[in-house]
């Protein structure tokens, strides 16, 4: 499971509704596929501009399609453009995925009879596996002390960046919790060019996010 699921997951309740705002799903989806690609090495920031350091492809057709696409750039782009693109149709293919998986089902319906609404509920309303896994990988996380594997602490970057974080650890103390994610993200916990460049990416999803807002 790729980062944007592991997001898209703790970002959707068990009966389909979302648990944050739409702007903030999708840049977080966005900055998810960045993150992924940083965490296998093959991005990296170097002068203000997400390069291609290695176009090989990882495995998940999703994200390497993400890297395919920032490949054939030839502008040299900085983080916030490619959270920006990636973000357009990243929650429809990620949703998609999910379904297709058996992890999540589809349910179309219509409000007040006209307008369209779909959800994406568990199946059967339990909180998928893969999601527990994630919550308890990220609760152990803030819970803890000392390094954290890098693809929870790129996680936690994540759930940060969009304020998710509110959400996931609603049951701990505020204070402890911001705590905990500061030091997580100043912690030695990936290599260093790994670590700056997400870096970069977490202020970017923060960056694109919060213009959209103003925007609308």
């Amino acid at each position: 499971m790729n980062l944007a699921e592991e997001f898209a997951l703790l970002a959707y309740r068990d009966d389909g509704s979302k648990d944050t705002d739409g702007t903030s799903l999708d840049n977080g989806l966005g900055g998810a596929l960045l993150l992924e690609l940083a965490l296998a090495e093959r991005v990296d920031v170097v002068d203000k501009k997400v390069v291609v350091i290695d176009p090989s492809p990882t495995g998940d057709a999703q994200v390497d399609e993400a890297l395919a696409r920032i490949a054939a750039d030839e502008q040299g782009r900085k983080p916030g453009y490619w959270v920006a693109k990636l973000a357009k149709d990243a929650r429809g293919r990620t949703l998609d995925r999910l379904v297709e998986a058996e992890v999540l089902t589809r349910e179309e319906s219509k409000v007040l009879r006209f307008f369209p609404r779909t959800r994406y509920p568990a199946r059967d309303g339990v909180e998928p596996a893969e999601e527990s896994e994630a919550r308890q990988r990220l609760l152990a996380a803030v819970s803890g002390q000392g390094p954290v594997e890098p693809r929870t602490a790129a996680l936690c970057a994540l759930v940060t960046a969009t304020s998710l974080d509110r959400k996931v650890f609603a049951g701990l103390d505020r204070k402890q919790v911001k705590a905990r994610l500061k030091e997580i993200s100043a912690g030695a916990w990936a290599a260093a060019a790994v670590k700056k460049t997400i870096d970069e990416i977490q202020s970017a999803v923060v960056v694109v996010a919060v213009a959209a807002a103003a925007a609308s």
